[in-house]
């Protein structure tokens, strides 16, 4: 075992972790802009991170059966969201996942980089493509391509406070 699946923490000594926390950093959701092992003095600040899959599946990738079995986790986690929280799903397997937890159809929910979809109680679900190595060392996905998936999600933060504060 190594990175997530040693340390406990998702993608803590993973690749994909590279731009995760650099950017979850940059927007003011972690307190470094790296995470290498679990007593690393990271902090997330108004976030949580949770897999789909609660297992180290083969290959790292999970099949079908096994995100099946792991849905009542995150469908407990999820059931914890504040009113007009932003969840974001790190690829098609993650945005599935989220919303067989919501108990939402996805055919009304179609997955593309940049979506957003809303949800129950003034949430929304933004969806990336995987900060995974073969996605960013492909292009398929740039630090800009995530940033801006950030700076959705933090203009609907703003939105919801805002709201919260004049109701």
């Amino acid at each position: 075992m190594h990175g997530a699946n040693a340390t406990g923490r998702p993608f803590t000594g993973d690749y994909a972790g590279i731009l995760l926390y650099a950017t979850l950093f940059k927007f003011g959701f972690a307190t470094r802009p790296n995470a290498r092992s679990a007593d690393d003095g990271l902090r997330l600040n108004n976030a949580r991170i949770t897999n789909a899959v609660k297992c180290l599946p083969p290959g790292n990738k999970p099949q079908p059966a096994e995100i099946r079995q792991c849905n009542a986790y995150l469908t407990a986690e999820l059931s914890t969201l504040p009113a007009g929280a932003a969840v974001l799903a790190l690829g098609r397997i993650a945005h599935d996942a989220a919303l067989r937890a919501l108990g939402l159809r996805s055919s009304g929910y179609a997955f593309g980089h940049g979506a957003e979809h809303a949800i129950e109680r003034g949430a929304r679900l933004f969806d990336s493509y995987h900060c995974s190595r073969y996605n960013t060392n492909t292009g398929r996905l740039t630090t800009a391509m995530f940033e801006q998936v950030f700076v959705a999600i933090t203009r609907h933060l703003a939105r919801e406070r805002t709201a919260t504060d004049v109701a």
